[in-house]
């Protein structure tokens, strides 16, 4: 039975109420029989991610067939010890976690990191990841890895939604809703679980134009009601 592996941060991962990585809401989108193993964490960088040893359990149970989704860049951006420059370290960890997911056999597949909701005005997406996303698109070119760019998807739709409805996507906490906020709390990264089953779908579909990816895909993937 082939596996699906996540690696990632906060965007990505399973999380815990209220929040939500899009990699929780992928098991929904795959074929019956294959198996997705998320294994993204909250605040890694690839720096981090790889320091704290978080990819060695997923390169040991990696096996011919199976899929790598690689999504870093949040975190990557920070300037701390999680820090990666996007023209050297972060493509370089990038490729790493490729390489040796080539080395089991395994087909590694590249994501641009999701957009946030910063809004200027009612009708432009801010770009807050600098240069990073690029720095995915040229790994991807250069090194011939296959390529989801969320970043674009993900900011495409957050525009045709406008700025009220984007925000049903994400975490938003009224005072006194939730014990861990009690003043409440607004989100701009984090997803709630209609915003994970969101990005999940546009994930999912970039999956499918992929060939090597797409025998793993729900051939017909919608986006939940109301979004497309």
């Amino acid at each position: 039975m082939n596996t699906i592996y996540l690696i990632g941060d906060s965007t990505v991962d399973d999380s815990r109420e209220p929040f939500h990585g899009w990699g929780w809401a992928l098991p929904e989108l795959v074929r019956p029989g294959i198996q997705v193993r998320n294994h993204a964490l909250s605040g890694r960088s690839t720096r981090s991610f790889w320091e704290e040893g978080l990819f060695e359990p997923v390169y040991q149970a990696l096996t011919a067939g199976d899929l790598l989704l690689i999504q870093f860049g949040h975190n990557d951006e920070k300037d701390d010890e999680r820090h990666t420059d996007p023209q050297t370290t972060y493509p370089e960890n990038l490729w790493r976690y490729c390489r040796m997911a080539m080395e089991k056999g395994a087909q590694p597949i590249l994501f641009t990191p999701v957009a946030r909701r910063y809004f200027a005005g009612d009708t432009s997406v801010l770009y807050t990841h600098g240069e990073y996303p690029l720095a995915v698109r040229t790994l991807a070119k250069e090194r011939g890895i296959p390529l989801c760019d969320l970043k674009k998807d993900s900011r495409a739709l957050y525009l045709k939604l406008g700025k009220e409805r984007t925000a049903e996507l994400f975490v938003r906490l009224a005072p006194g809703e939730n014990e861990e906020f009690p003043e409440g709390h607004e989100d701009f990264t984090h997803f709630n679980a209609l915003g994970a089953k969101v990005i999940a779908a546009l994930a999912a579909r970039e999956l499918l134009e992929i060939p090597v990816s797409a025998p793993y895909i729900c051939p017909d993937v919608h986006l939940p009601e109301g979004m497309e």
